[in-house]
């Protein structure tokens, strides 16, 4: 079954029965995870979404908040369905990791702009990240930004195809790194397609 695709109620076990089994999902999301998670530089990581990944922070949410009613989790549902990845695109969540001991008022605001800078590789196809609006401001940005990366055919067949490059890429100009992802990363990638 693809990895994609709406989260329907009856997909979600709601905190009650969740909480039962909280400890094994988690360790199979974190294993999930793991081949998603890529650290662009020091200051920059990305988790490539999935199906699996959404309903996880769903069932987090859920039982943070004491959500247990419908109307509750269907609201949650509408949130994080908007940033599952579908036939032509990818999506990540990106985080800015500012240390403990620098102030994110100052440091955060380095980063404005970094939504027209950031790229995903494919083979030789390269994909500006498509940011979702109203994460920031002129001067400000918030430290999690959700974004898209949205496919043509030929960098979808790139992406299926073993051994196929990938890299993303940070040109701002307060922020320049590049990171190669490993075939393990483009696998578990291609996978949600199957």
């Amino acid at each position: 079954m693809p990895k994609i695709g709406r989260i329907e109620r009856r997909d979600v076990l709601g905190p009650t029965l969740y909480t039962k089994v909280r400890d094994d999902f988690r360790k199979r999301i974190i294993e999930i995870k793991r081949a998603r998670r890529v650290h662009v530089g020091d200051r920059v990581t990305l988790v490539f979404e999935n199906r699996d990944t959404l309903r996880f922070q769903i069932e987090e949410m859920l039982r943070a908040e004491h959500i247990a009613g419908d109307e509750g989790i269907q609201a949650e549902l509408d949130v994080y369905n908007e940033l599952m990845p579908d036939e032509g695109s990818l999506s990540a969540t990106l985080f800015l990791e500012i240390p403990r001991d620098e102030d994110a008022k100052v440091a955060l605001p380095r980063f404005v702009g970094l939504d027209e800078h950031v790229t995903l590789e494919i083979g030789a196809h390269r994909v500006r990240a498509a940011f979702e609006p109203g994460r920031q401001e002129e001067e400000r940005i918030s430290a999690v930004q959700y974004l898209r990366f949205p496919l043509t055919a030929d960098a979808m067949t790139e992406l299926r195809a073993p051994g196929t490059p990938l890299a993303i890429a940070i040109d701002h100009p307060d922020y320049r790194h590049r990171a190669e992802l490993d075939d393990a990363v483009r696998e578990s990638l291609a996978r949600d397609y199957e």
